[in-house]
């Protein structure tokens, strides 16, 4: 029998305790599933000022003082607290760096009222990943794997290949490096390489320089031991161009021996319409026809008339460029011309908080507007729609279309990264897929999908039939964590 690995997952958010997106879902949610699959797996991550000591039970175990961190002509002295996330079955030890100068404000990465990046994010996060390796070290536990996110645990993979590459502590020990949104790189000025306290060699464009500035996106990618993204589709995108690669793609390229798409998985516990406490009525695939009275109550939440053989289009999404709502600006009154009805729920860029607005007006019986964060509102969204429209110009895996396929309601897409990968185009003649899909990013195509998915709509067996065959696809944690497990065996091999 193989033995359990030991594996860091390094995060700078995890759920419960902090997330501004996805990358604390997957934080939260992986580790409890490797766990179950009797791996010990331990997180760590900042402290943030956010973060409520008695409503998290954070406790100490290293004092003030007893480890401090150079970055630069600064010494920061660190404290490490502990926590656990926990399921019914398991529980994953949670560490929380603390150091109140670097990380006690209510803010991750942006301040809350300038909406501006901290101007010491990289002091920060150069901090943080020093800090991950000394503490290791400190408390005496030795990883296989050290799984690092995004660009704040950039330098990690790095420091690793260079600092403590005779360090025997670290003999066995490799790194995976998971990019979860290549547009969010870490870029600060060339200046403040010397606070990393890597060799000069590594501020190159061989090393974690780029285009005149450094990168720790950059980092993670060069020095980790393998790459992962969250799609195999976007895998290949990042790689091959230079739009999704955001100027990195030659580096993904040199790599793509190393390089691996991995389907994030979403929580059945919390997104599955047979258990789920925040719809009016539970339902599932056998008692499909009860979908109908989730979608009587959406509408006279949004306050639109319910109409049997009207389809109901949902959106839930941050209100930005890379979603797709340009195109919806471009085909609205075409759109209204389906006979179909639109409730969108998210918040984001002016225009587009504008741009539905007008549109709501204009459409007051058709359009139905939550300028907000609701998670109750969105449960009833996935529940009473009876489509999903998902149109981004890049989408690096996407978990909505996957809550919808199990509310049986059917994801309308673009081709693109994880959408891609995990929505079934619709053929009529078979009657198999599970969604629709267009390819080109263009207004006519989205609009040639959703014209499609209304015809089929109107054939209520086959609309069934497609329902039925999106809630039977499983996209539990358990699939992406046995892969995950498998890259980290054959790395522990080498």
């Amino acid at each position: 029998m193989t033995r359990p690995l030991n594996i860091l997952f390094v995060s700078s958010e995890v759920d419960p305790f902090a997330k501004t997106g996805g990358l604390a879902d997957v934080s939260g949610a992986l580790p409890q599933t490797i766990k179950e699959l009797e791996h010990e797996i331990r997180v760590i991550m900042p402290r943030y000022g956010c973060i409520n000591e008695r409503k998290s039970r954070l406790h100490q175990m290293i004092r003030l003082n007893d480890i401090v961190i150079p970055i630069g002509a600064k010494r920061f002295p660190l404290t490490l607290k502990s926590s656990f996330i926990a399921n019914n079955q398991v529980k994953v030890q949670v560490y929380f760096v603390d150091n109140h100068d670097l990380f006690g404000r209510t803010g991750l990465y942006v301040h809350p009222e300038t909406k501006k990046d901290y101007h010491d994010n990289d002091d920060r996060f150069f901090f943080f990943d020093k800090a991950v390796l000394e503490l290791l070290k400190h408390l005496g536990w030795q990883p296989d794997i050290i799984h690092c996110n995004d660009w704040q645990t950039g330098l990690i993979p790095a420091y690793l290949k260079t600092v403590y590459r005779d360090d025997p502590f670290y003999a066995g020990t490799r790194t995976v490096f998971t990019v979860h949104n290549m547009a969010y790189q870490g870029v600060f000025p060339r200046s403040s390489f010397h606070k990393t306290g890597l060799p000069e060699s590594l501020l190159a464009d061989e090393g974690i320089e780029a285009y005149g500035n450094v990168n720790l996106l950059k980092s993670g990618l060069r020095y980790a031991d393998a790459i992962t993204t969250v799609s195999e589709k976007y895998a290949e995108e990042i790689r091959t161009s230079e739009e999704y690669g955001c100027g990195l793609q030659e580096i993904l390229q040199g790599r793509k021996g190393d390089l691996y798409g991995i389907v994030n998985g979403i929580d059945y516990t919390l997104w599955d319409p047979s258990v789920d406490q925040l719809i009016p009525h539970r339902y599932d695939a056998r008692s499909l026809d009860l979908k109908i009275e989730n979608k009587k109550a959406l509408l006279r939440e949004m306050d639109l008339p319910f109409e049997e053989h009207t389809p109901v289009v949902g959106i839930i999404s941050r209100l930005a460029d890379q979603k797709g709502f340009d195109l919806i600006g471009d085909v609205l009154d075409d759109m209204m011309k389906l006979g179909l009805q639109l409730v969108i729920l998210g918040t984001g860029e002016k225009r587009y908080h504008e741009l539905f607005e007008k549109a709501h007006k204009r459409f007051p019986t058709q359009i139905g507007l939550s300028l907000s964060f609701n998670n109750d509102l969105a449960h009833m969204i996935e529940a009473g729609s009876d489509m999903f429209l998902m149109p981004s110009r890049y989408e690096p895996c996407g978990l909505n279309q996957l809550y919808s396929l199990r509310y049986g309601t059917v994801p309308i897409v673009r081709a693109t990264g994880g959408l891609d990968d995990t929505i079934d185009d619709y053929v009529v003649s078979t009657g198999e897929g599970t969604g629709f899909k267009f390819k080109e990013y263009e207004g006519r195509a989205m609009l040639h999908a959703l014209k499609r998915a209304v015809e089929v709509y109107a054939d209520r067996p086959a609309w069934r039939k497609l329902a039925r065959s999106g809630m039977a696809k499983d996209f539990s944690w358990e699939t992406s964590a046995r892969k995950y497990i498998q890259l980290y065996r054959t790395l522990v091999k080498k």
